[in-house]
């Protein structure tokens, strides 16, 4: 393999500035969820420059490209990319900074699109030299339910060819340019939305006999849940959600009542988030919330509207596949750039994928503390060391031929 490590990773570097260039466009350029047109057409113009064949207009802007090798039956990988951009104003002052205001690729899908397409052109170039098939899908929607990868499964992208795995990357600010992470099985968590209106009685502030505050079932709504999912530092410094051993997350981000300081409203709109890595628990716990509103509400004499919207599941990286994709990425980078990752309670709408065929999801460092390039995904200071996307080609190149071979 030390040969073809070597054929890649030429390729890689000559075509860097190539893939900086497209990344640097489709960052300038930001699309929102579902409406990543323009973004869909600049990957096309990149297909047709490399005679890569590919389907387009997928649940709107999705895209299919496909690139056969020897055997193309043999078996079928599925890489996968995403196309959104998040509604934040950018702060950066680059040259590719955003120019479509309020938008921005502030989650690294302009990174994940450019290396996809860095990575595909590395392979058409090497299809004489492996058997099977490489599926390409250019997603939209990962930032917003119901996802986008869900919606392309609807539309069988795993299927004409049948996909036997999936591969995907994610940008990692918090891990240095030239490192990256695996993790076997659970890696990330399911997510769900709650939504809670909560019905008293309105008045004025003070004549407290004459109405029923909605904000103090709220408040004690809050606690109790907080009480009964509780969130704790280890002696190490660890953050730990737990509940019977399943990590678990209940928080809510808002409250909305609409009163003064002399005014109490008549209901109140309270929203939270569900996270957690068991399906069945998942169901269960989701009784236990109601349980708790409807029982906090009867003693305030309140009622509640409760609305518990089905997120994305948990995300799985199948074992023997991942230890697989691990070691060559030791092969490819050392094994001192290849780390162990924690778990982690953010979701990924890539679980979809990893819910119907073995998959590995795994993390691209990105971060650069010499270059002040520190910021956190979904901050308006977002960037990435543009040296990870020659790291992020090769690598997803290397995995991919060799996972073809095994």
């Amino acid at each position: 393999m030390k040969q073809l490590i070597s054929e890649i990773k030429t390729l890689a570097e000559l075509g860097f500035q190539e893939v900086v260039s497209i990344r640097r466009h489709i960052h300038k350029y930001p699309e929102l969820s579902f409406k990543e047109f323009q973004t869909a057409e600049f990957i096309c113009s990149v297909l047709d420059t490399y005679n890569i064949a590919y389907q387009k207009n997928i649940v709107g802007t999705g895209i299919i490209a496909i690139i056969e090798g020897l055997n193309p039956s043999k078996k079928i990988i599925l890489l996968r990319a995403d196309l959104d951009a998040l509604p934040i104003v950018e702060e950066n002052k680059t040259d590719y900074a955003s120019v479509n205001e309020g938008i921005m690729h502030a989650c690294g899908h302009d990174v994940h699109s450019a290396s996809v397409l860095g990575t595909i052109i590395i392979i058409s170039k090497l299809k004489n030299k492996f058997s099977g098939t490489v599926k390409i899908m250019f997603q939209p929607g990962e930032e917003v339910l119901p996802g986008g990868a869900s919606l392309m499964i609807d539309a069988d992208v795993l299927e004409n060819p049948h996909v036997d795995c999936a591969i995907a990357q994610h940008v990692f600010p918090s891990m240095p340019a030239g490192k990256v992470g695996f993790r076997n099985g659970m890696y990330m968590a399911s997510t769900d939305e709650i939504h809670i209106t909560i019905h008293g009685k309105g008045g004025h502030a003070a004549m407290p006999a004459e109405y029923i505050n909605p904000l103090n079932a709220a408040a004690t709504i809050i606690q109790t849940i907080e009480k009964e999912f509780p969130f704790y530092l280890d002696e190490e410094g660890v953050s730990k959600n737990t509940h019977n051993g399943i990590p678990t997350v209940v928080a809510f981000g808002k409250i909305e009542g609409k009163g003064a300081t002399n005014v109490i409203p008549s209901s109140l709109y309270l929203a939270g988030t569900l996270r957690t890595m068991d399906e069945e628990w998942r169901k269960e716990i989701k009784e236990k919330i109601k349980g708790i509103i409807q029982s906090v509400c009867e003693n305030y004499n309140t009622t509640a509207d409760i609305n518990i919207v089905n997120g994305y599941p948990f995300l799985v990286n199948d074992v023997p596949l991942t230890n697989r994709c691990k070691q060559f990425a030791i092969d490819y980078l050392g094994e001192e750039n290849v780390e162990e990752l924690p778990l982690r309670m953010t979701a990924e709408d890539f679980a979809y994928i990893t819910q119907k065929v073995p998959s590995c999801f795994y993390r691209l460092g990105t971060g650069n503390e010499e270059k002040n390039i520190t910021s956190g995904v979904h901050t308006s200071t977002f960037d990435v060391d543009e040296k990870a996307l020659e790291i992020s080609t090769g690598l997803m190149a290397y995995i991919t031929m060799c996972e073809l071979e095994s």
